[in-house]
């Protein structure tokens, strides 16, 4: 008997050894992950159609929409595949072709490079960071923010017309504190709308002929940008202010002959802007603002000159939720005087524009959005003078996200 309760009495001493050896055991570390493990894809396409109640089949858009006007039907706007992935803590990468692209009026959907670039971190939680390769020039907000998330159909003419399909060939460095970078992360999160992150401060150095384009000249543009996302109450606030400097050549096939042009065709492009955005929790607001100096043709002297620029944009919009659907009606109004250097002769635009649209998502990887257009536009060049189109249209995009 004696000996039973000595058992009982050390049976718990011996359990507590066992759980002691079995806590200590080493746990096994996670397996390490390769580098191409880190690689995602995703994508998107969008198809228009332009024609819905038009008044003037002459009113088109060189720099938005090819698809405006006569003989003009079902349209792809964009077809984006996006390669992307971490591929170790300091080291990101971005590749985006398109394969709707169009090399001319009757040659559509080739693909094409937007983006190839790297993200090259400075510190453990990439505050400071080198993006290098060719990307998004940080100058507008509408102009950063993509094609997927942008509520009107194209991008205004004021800021776009500053950098022809928003991109060229640079390096840059943004500073992005964490509460900024959490910040940006919430808004997307969110599905306001947002336009990715470019640093609370950004600046850089690029080509300056834009994206696909060699370099004419032995300068590079300069460029940058400051904005500060805050929180106010339970709105978020973003205003911003942005700049660039530097030399734009003229190609010789965007000059018509009998055109008179400065020597070497290289002008002063320079311009500064200002951005404010509201983001839509439910009520948003975006605007922009910018001035400057580029070339731009005058019918008075059949030259391409250097004059001065203005223009931007308001859009007004209304995000509702109702059960799984997400609806937005938005307005945008418009106005741009000025040249647009990408263009023959680096034409002369007065644009004068009103939108009016609604984007329903019935689900995250569809969107629909039909938008009724109103535009006077006066775009002049040497062949086409005393050019002045204005009219209405309504107009249809479908849009799959994947």
């Amino acid at each position: 008997m004696k000996q039973i309760f000595i058992l009982l009495f050390l049976v718990p001493f011996y359990l507590h050894s066992q759980n002691d050896s079995l806590t200590k055991l080493p746990t096994p570390k996670p397996e390490k992950k390769n580098w191409y493990e880190s690689i995602e894809v995703r994508g998107y396409v969008q198809a228009r159609y332009n024609r819905l109640l038009e008044t003037n089949s002459k009113l088109g858009c060189e720099q938005c929409d090819k698809s405006w006007g006569n003989n003009n039907g079902f349209f792809l706007r964009r077809i984006r595949l996006i390669f992307y992935g971490q591929i170790s803590k300091q080291v990101y990468f971005y590749i985006q072709p398109d394969f709707a692209s169009s090399v001319s009026s009757t040659s559509l959907n080739f693909g094409q490079l937007r983006d190839a670039y790297f993200d090259i971190g400075l510190d453990k939680n990439n505050v400071f960071r080198f993006r290098i390769g060719q990307s998004k020039v940080p100058y507008g907000f509408e102009n950063l923010q993509s094609s997927q998330n942008r509520l009107p159909l194209d991008r205004n003419d004021a800021l776009n017309s500053a950098i022809s399909n928003e991109r060229d060939l640079g390096v840059f460095f943004y500073y992005t504190p964490k509460s900024v970078q959490s910040l940006f992360k919430e808004i997307s999160k969110e599905g306001l709308k947002h336009s990715g992150n470019y640093g609370l401060f950004g600046i850089g150095a690029y080509n300056g002929q834009t994206a696909n384009k060699p370099e004419l000249n032995n300068e590079q543009h300069v460029v940058a940008r400051l904005t500060y996302p805050f929180k106010l109450g339970s709105q978020i606030i973003e205003p911003g202010v942005q700049a660039y400097h530097g030399n734009f050549v003229m190609p010789a096939s965007q000059l018509s002959p009998g055109v008179k042009f400065k020597k070497g065709a290289n002008y002063i492009d320079q311009r500064a802007a200002a951005s404010l955005v509201l983001y839509p929790k439910p009520f948003g607001i975006q605007a922009e603002y910018n001035v400057g100096y580029g070339p731009e043709y005058n019918k008075h002297t059949d030259s391409v000159e250097v004059k001065r620029l203005e223009g931007g944009y308001a859009t007004l919009s209304f995000k509702l939720g109702i059960k799984n659907h997400i609806i937005i009606p938005f307005t945008r109004i418009q106005y741009y005087s000025g040249g647009k250097k990408h263009e023959t002769d680096a034409r002369s635009y007065k644009v004068n524009e009103y939108e009016f649209g609604i984007e329903w998502q019935p689900g995250k990887n569809f969107e629909l959005v039909a938008m009724y257009t109103i535009s006077g536009r006066k775009y002049e060049d040497f062949i086409k003078q005393n050019n002045f189109q204005e009219g209405q249209l309504l107009r249809l995009q479908a849009q799959v996200n994947f």
